[in-house]
């Protein structure tokens, strides 16, 4: 089911995939450089409502628009904020994610919104090459729960390049920052996709 939000930064859609008895909603927003077609949304929203978890995937007004580049961060936080009435009007407990740049809004977003906790998927430590430009201030600020989930190989920050923190973290091995994984790699697409949504299932079983 698509539902179409007014926010004031313009017109959002939300792509739902119910739970047949939910108890709770976990959504999803986009990348700056792609939309809610990415193989790690896809994935888990074909597999949490199985278990109990409606997931709603949220595209952000500058998508919505067809605009190729994404709004400053500002811009992408008031159109999240607009779409959480939606969400919250289920009277279910919110579990508040993305992916890349839509995680850092999950991240910045979750202690004002009232999220259960945050998903955050290639979570941009930092632009590649630059490690001194940390982002790991958002992460560490959500205030919820946090999960995060890597690819070994994303050149955006590996696992072993976080911070100590209140949160846990996933590696996908050999994952690039979309999780593609290289052919040459000892693990399969489809296996790397099942290490996020177990470990997604896994979680939100141990929040609601």
């Amino acid at each position: 089911m698509i539902e179409i939000v007014e926010t004031d930064a313009g017109t959002a859609r939300i792509t739902w995939h119910r739970a047949a008895e939910p108890r709770a909603v976990l959504a999803l927003s986009h990348g700056a450089g792609g939309g809610i077609e990415a193989r790690d949304l896809r994935a888990i929203a074909g597999v949490l409502p199985g278990h109990g978890v409606s997931v709603a995937l949220v595209e952000q007004p500058w998508r919505v628009a067809g605009k190729k580049v994404a709004p400053a961060p500002k811009t992408l936080d008031t159109g999240w904020r607009g779409i959480w009435p939606a969400l919250a009007g289920m009277e279910l407990p919110v579990l508040s994610g993305g992916r890349s740049a839509g995680a850092r809004v999950a991240c910045r977003t979750a202690r004002e919104l009232g999220a259960r906790a945050v998903l955050a998927l290639s979570f941009p430590l930092h632009p590649p090459g630059r490690p001194e430009k940390s982002r790991a201030d958002e992460l560490l600020g959500t205030g919820v729960p946090t999960l995060v989930v890597q690819g070994g190989n994303d050149p955006f920050g590996g696992p072993a390049e976080f911070p100590e923190g209140d949160f846990r973290i996933i590696e996908v091995p050999y994952g690039d920052h979309g999780f593609a994984i290289p052919k040459r790699a000892g693990i399969g697409q489809e296996r790397a996709l099942e290490v996020i949504t177990d470990g997604v299932v896994e979680w939100t079983a141990s929040l609601v």
